[in-house]
């Protein structure tokens, strides 16, 4: 399939590789910041006006951004799981799910639209990931765990299983979380505290 990159930066350069390994042809780059003439070796098209209504990968880090860009845009948005990817056959990925390498998907976990699945994450059996959320590398979510729309769990953070994060809250990185988590709140440490 023949697709575009929303975004040049280091997510997209990551978006891109993780792309080519899974056999998408990438056309190349959309990115509005000040001119860039290629990034790995592929044109950098301009800013998203000039999107060709074609399949998009959104390589955007911001959860609400990414979200933004594909209602701004209406494109077709491709699953995209890296080849290296330990998926159990059970698990559903929604539209414009990015699933990074050497992460693992349990047992009927679901990953929403637009989430970000990053290198080398643990998604357990039966877990939910709403839409534009982000598992950081190296995170670990055990059983049960429900993961909230545009909530980021952070590098290496571990989520004790059944455990609820709220909409948009932000887990540190390293953090161990072993009581659910509001919306919109921030938490970090071991074992993890509101950040005031």
């Amino acid at each position: 399939m023949r697709v575009l990159i929303l975004g040049a930066g280091g997510h997209g350069r990551a978006v891109c590789e993780a792309a080519w390994d899974a056999g998408f042809e990438v056309a190349g780059f959309l990115d509005g910041r000040a001119p860039l003439p290629e990034v790995l070796g592929l044109p950098v098209l301009g800013p998203e006006a000039a999107h060709d209504g074609g399949p998009l990968l959104i390589a955007l880090g911001d959860n609400a951004a990414r979200l933004a860009a594909a209602g701004r845009l209406g494109a077709a948005l491709p699953v995209l799981l890296h080849p290296s990817v330990v998926r159990a056959r059970s698990a559903e990925l929604a539209e414009g799910a990015v699933v990074m390498p050497r992460a693992v998907l349990g047992a009927q976990a679901r990953v929403g639209r637009l989430a970000l699945v990053n290198t080398g994450a643990i998604v357990e059996h039966d877990v939910e990931l709403g839409e534009g959320a982000h598992i950081a590398p190296g995170a670990v979510l055990c059983g049960g765990v429900r993961i909230g729309a545009r909530a980021l769990v952070g590098a290496g953070a571990v989520v004790a299983p059944n455990i609820q994060v709220g909409e948009g809250a932000v887990i540190g990185a390293g953090a161990s979380v072993i009581e659910n988590v509001d919306a919109f709140s921030r938490v970090a440490g071991v074992p993890a505290r509101i950040l005031l």
